[in-house]
């Protein structure tokens, strides 16, 4: 199986989690793309859903759920969203599409939150894949000095805007051994929006498409 019929079996996963009906937190990425394409079949079940990206209301939207503001409808029972990576405690490393803010916010929102990928994602230790953090424009030189001091190598996600309005700086070299502390010290660099580690608020379910089939994991 290639990496896309990994996501799409994840996905296909995930349906059995749903609520029976509510307002479902959809995420961002390639893998919720294919979520989102399978909801179309049950969307009839539901109010609509609170999305996470721009790029994720305007899918919802063609398969024809409605999409409210998460101050409308205030907290969710469920939240399905992907990773770019996730260790064994379910830590994981999100905004590689940039939506890293909103997404926090809704899986805070949230009672369950379901992470699906593909079993590549699954790692041992946080940092391969490198550490997004959404920063206010004005700030972007002087966090990327308290980021190398923190032992990384931020660059600048060049020619991209979050639906904030804000830039990304993508940490290269970060050994993430303590994902909770880290999230905790990059949050509190003035100018910084939010750092896109998920420690404080981990997956509470995690599935994964494997050659064998869906692998569900829970701390």
């Amino acid at each position: 199986m290639n990496a896309d019929e990994l996501k799409r079996q994840a996905a296909e996963a995930a349906l059995e989690y749903l609520p029976d009906s509510g307002v479902l937190g959809i995420g961002t990425g390639s893998t919720v793309n294919h979520f989102i394409d399978l909801l179309a079949d049950v969307k009839g079940r539901y109010e609509g859903a609170v999305s996470s990206s721009e790029a994720s209301t305007e899918r919802l939207k063609k398969i024809g759920m409605p999409v409210f503001d998460l101050n409308s409808v205030g907290d969710l029972e469920i939240y399905v969203d992907g990773a770019d990576e996730s260790n064994h405690y379910l830590h994981l490393i999100k905004g590689g599409g940039g939506a890293l803010t909103r997404e926090k916010i809704i899986a805070a929102a949230s009672k369950k939150f379901v992470c699906i990928a593909d079993e590549s994602k699954l790692v041992d230790i946080l940092g391969a894949f490198p550490l997004p953090v959404e920063v206010i424009p004005m700030a972007r030189s002087y966090v990327a000095r308290q980021l190398v001091k923190l032992g990384g190598t931020p660059v600048w996600r060049e020619n991209f805007i979050t639906d904030n309005g804000n830039i990304i700086l993508d940490v290269h070299n970060m050994e993430i051994a303590e994902p909770v502390k880290l999230e905790t010290e990059i949050n509190q660099i003035a100018g910084v929006v939010t750092v896109g580690i998920f420690g404080y608020r981990p997956a509470d379910v995690l599935i994964l498409g494997t050659e064998s089939g869906p692998r569900t994991i829970v701390p």
